[in-house]
């Protein structure tokens, strides 16, 4: 398989002086899903899902089940067998006719193991059916580790959700104590991609009720994320309250800061992501799961 980034991808390689490192990092891209990556599915718990709602915003999101809700069906197939929940804001677009592109990361935080699946989505009874076009794993850096310690039923009854068009109080002290957060972007009309970001607590930060920014650290170089920003600055973040189940969803713009003197205010970081926020959506005890502590 050749090298196939869009342009987005390709300007920012470019301007880090990682061509070559993008190049051979696309050999680890496939367009099926082999044995391993089967086999890592099954076991999952929980899924983050990026996609397009009806007005064209970027949002991500989480879908979570027992072991094997996230199967294999073929080397080019994986179903999803979960529904959104009617207030997760991409409810609309995933129970639509389809197909749709969605971006989507299988995470486990107790081995630091993560894996994307990028495709096209058509509703089904029971969920989704995922067309693979991407399959890659990624390394394990700014995973925090940590393991589920008890689901709660999923009939319960849940908190109504707040929507608010900045952060509240409350809001921006959930996100100063995460340690993780997941961003989805796209390349303008075309595929959506799900990715995750950590660090220490802090890392993700607000300057204002409407603004935050993280730091971005050197990787694999294929620069997905920041090459979707660099065509189309669309984005969404999900900041998950893994002991409370809160899920607190941000759809907004990002823009990349590439100056040495803002980098140089996070340990390591090569540059600098800026987010403008303009809808928030709190969802209150929304995942079934919940998660331990960090243990390193």
């Amino acid at each position: 398989m050749t090298a196939g980034y869009h342009p987005g991808e390709r300007a920012v390689q470019r301007r880090a002086n990682a061509v070559d490192r993008a190049d051979h990092a696309w050999r680890a891209i496939r367009d099926r899903v082999p044995r391993v990556a089967a086999d890592f599915l099954a076991e999952r718990r929980m899924l983050v899902l990026g996609a397009r709602d009806a007005e064209g915003r970027i949002w991500a999101s989480q879908l979570t089940g027992p072991a094997g809700f996230v199967t294999a069906v073929d080397e080019t197939t994986v179903a999803v067998r979960a529904h959104p929940a009617p207030d997760d804001p991409l409810a609309d677009a995933l129970d639509g006719p389809g197909p749709v592109p969605l971006g989507t990361l299988a995470i486990e935080p107790a081995t630091r193991r993560r894996m994307r699946l990028n495709g096209l989505a058509t509703p089904t009874g029971a969920g989704l059916l995922l067309r693979v076009e991407q399959v890659y794993a990624n390394c394990p850096r700014h995973i925090a580790r940590r393991a589920v310690t008890h689901e709660l039923p999923p009939a319960r009854r849940r908190p109504e959700p707040i929507r608010t068009p900045a952060l509240t109080p409350t809001q921006r002290e959930l996100i100063a104590a995460a340690d993780t957060f997941f961003v989805a972007s796209a390349d303008r009309d075309g595929p959506v991609d799900a990715s995750h970001r950590g660090g220490s607590p802090g890392f993700l930060r607000v300057l204002a009720p409407d603004r935050l920014c993280w730091p971005d650290y050197r990787g694999n170089a294929m620069y997905m994320t920041l090459g979707n920003l660099e065509r189309h600055p669309a984005a969404g973040l999900l900041v998950p309250d893994w002991s409370g189940g809160t899920l607190l969803h941000l759809v907004g713009h990002a823009e990349v800061d590439w100056s040495p003197e803002r980098a140089a205010v996070f340990a390591d970081a090569e540059r600098v992501i800026d987010f403008h926020v303009e809808a928030v959506l709190e969802r209150p005890a929304a995942s079934d799961l919940r998660w331990s502590p960090t243990t390193g």
